[in-house]
């Protein structure tokens, strides 16, 4: 049974974090290192992306969020935007079976409304088809914002008081955590970024509130299941006080 997004649960200690999210940054850098285009170091990334997977389910690890494609990066040229594009219909097409046979659950966040109609039902089928796996639920954040996210929960929200189905003094952190896109998820233990930048570039704003961070200097596409391993090792050896203590 999956948490409500904001609960506070004090694991054992050295348990290994219940949630990761993962901002996989350095595509483009790899890519320019390597002397290569950018859409190689975006197809290098998706090698990267079965590597997490695999380290998540060799690590115990139950939610693993993918920050893949932000809001913002509709704004980068079109040509990148289509490569992007094409590499998400080429990952559906070929990881869904692999994920379903891994017990692996597909869960996709963001304004998904933004992306084209033959990627929507792909998602849609995806979802489907993966939606009774229990080992490992992989979100990915599609056309996600932490802004856009927590914008239009309160819309929703103030709808519903507009409406005389709730009322003010009712609205509280289980209420509104019920209208974002990661409504059922737990909220994320440890945040990871790549490529030695330290942001979070309008992601789970919200739901980081208590989360560990790791920043990593290593680009995206050199990440591996050894990486995540190593992660996961550094989370174990922290003390996590949500502070409720001194």
């Amino acid at each position: 049974m999956e948490s409500q997004a904001h609960s506070i649960i004090e694991e054992p200690a050295g348990a290994p974090p219940r949630h990761v999210a993962i901002i996989m940054d350095g595509n483009g850098r790899w890519a320019k290192r390597e002397g290569k285009i950018r859409a190689a170091g975006h197809r290098q990334g998706a090698e990267a992306v079965r590597e997490a997977i695999e380290g998540a389910l060799q690590n115990g690890v139950e939610y693993l969020t993918l920050y893949a494609f932000s809001s913002e990066n509709w704004n980068r040229p079109e040509e990148e935007v289509r490569d992007l594009m094409g590499l998400l219909k080429l990952y559906l097409n070929r990881e869904v079976k692999t994920m379903h046979k891994q017990n692996v659950r597909l869960r996709v966040i963001g304004r998904k409304d933004r992306l084209s109609s033959d990627i929507q039902q792909m998602i849609t089928k995806a979802e489907e088809h993966t939606k009774d796996n229990t080992r490992l639920t992989l979100v990915i954040a599609l056309s996600y914002g932490s802004r856009d996210e927590i914008i239009d929960a309160a819309k929703a929200l103030a709808q519903e008081v507009e409406a005389g189905a709730l009322k003010v003094d009712e609205i509280d952190e289980d209420r509104f955590t019920a209208f974002l896109s990661t409504k059922g998820l737990p909220d994320p233990d440890m945040i990871i970024r790549t490529s030695g930048e330290q942001r979070l570039s309008n992601f789970l704003l919200w739901q980081a509130a208590y989360s560990e961070f790791l920043f990593l200097d290593i680009l995206w596409p050199d990440f591996t299941k050894e990486t995540f391993a190593e992660a996961v090792s550094e989370y174990q050896g922290r003390d996590r006080r949500y502070g409720l203590r001194p």
